[in-house]
């Protein structure tokens, strides 16, 4: 887990953040940004250089190479700091508060601005970068790409997923986006996989959740990761949240993603109420409907 930076915000000055945008800057081009470089990609002296790298290094927001030649690398805490900053200038947000999930993908905290917000930092790359690179749409067309990039683009991806789909589909709804971090509505309820409905429930709240997949579908996304990790269940619906990974209705293997979250989340529930779901209650009927532009019910599937 990434440690939380808010703390560190009132501890920082601006020529800090100069430091950390100019190493920031550098590693467009090099994971390792050369010492050398930092006075231009900073806008700083070189003994301003000097003293804001070691206060950095002492915070950990920067790591320091001495192989081959002295260079700086941004650690995710630094970028942190430089998204949470921005979203703070912004006014997009004006409190931080405590982990509301944390994933080897992402770490989520509560925020607050006008109301209670969340805060998801992505993370993508930073741990397993090779197969993110490899399986990730958003970075299959670079050959050259750094940690930092694939969390951005993930962020960027998944605003503008959310953007597309909310209202419609029941998505929290985006706030605002900067670098690698999402603002977005926090969610009420509980993690469907924690959630234990009651008999008269259950096919209800699956139908709701293909529901909710169909008008994804209409308005031209597919999951392609669902669960019942990545479902809200509260007394008003459900909520599916988690789209950095979603594709368009158009791409190749839409038709085989649709199915695969049909039959995990059908699979969740039969596995889970077995006395409510049929067996006659198929992913594949469920995926050709949905695709038609059919579904209405659970009740002709059954």
């Amino acid at each position: 887990m990434v440690r939380n930076v808010a703390g560190l915000l009132p501890d920082l000055d601006e020529e800090d953040f100069y430091l950390l945008s100019g190493v920031e800057q550098g590693m467009r081009f090099s994971e390792w940004v050369q010492r050398e470089k930092l006075p231009k990609f900073a806008n700083l002296t070189e003994e301003e250089v000097d003293y804001r790298l070691e206060r950095c290094l002492e915070r950990g927001l920067v790591e320091k190479k001495t192989i081959q030649y002295e260079g700086y690398t941004l650690q995710f805490e630094g970028y942190d700091v430089l998204a949470l900053r921005a979203l703070v200038e912004q006014d997009t947000i004006s409190e931080f508060g405590s982990p509301l999930g944390v994933g080897k993908e992402s770490d989520v905290y509560e925020v607050k601005s006008y109301k209670p917000l969340a805060l998801k930092y992505h993370r993508e790359g930073y741990t397993n970068f090779r197969e993110v690179h490899k399986e990730r749409d958003y970075t299959s067309d670079n050959d050259h790409v750094s940690w930092m990039y694939t969390a951005r683009k993930a962020a960027e991806r998944e605003h503008d997923i959310l953007e597309d789909l909310y209202p419609d589909v029941a998505v929290p709804q985006p706030i605002g986006q900067n670098r690698h971090a999402i603002v977005m509505e926090k969610m009420t309820g509980v993690e469907l996989s924690r959630t234990r409905l009651e008999d008269e429930q259950v096919l209800g709240v699956l139908e709701l959740l293909v529901s909710e997949i169909a008008r994804a579908y209409a308005d031209g996304y597919v999951h392609a990761d669902m669960s019942e990790y990545n479902v809200f269940v509260n007394e008003e619906g459900v909520t599916i949240f988690d789209w950095p990974q979603a594709v368009p209705t158009d791409h190749e293997n839409a038709t085989e993603f649709l199915r695969r979250d049909l039959t995990n989340i059908v699979g969740y529930f039969r596995r889970k109420y077995p006395q409510h779901v049929p067996d006659t209650l198929a992913s594949d009927d469920l995926a050709r409907t949905i695709e038609s532009e059919e579904f209405d019910s659970l009740e002709r599937h059954v």
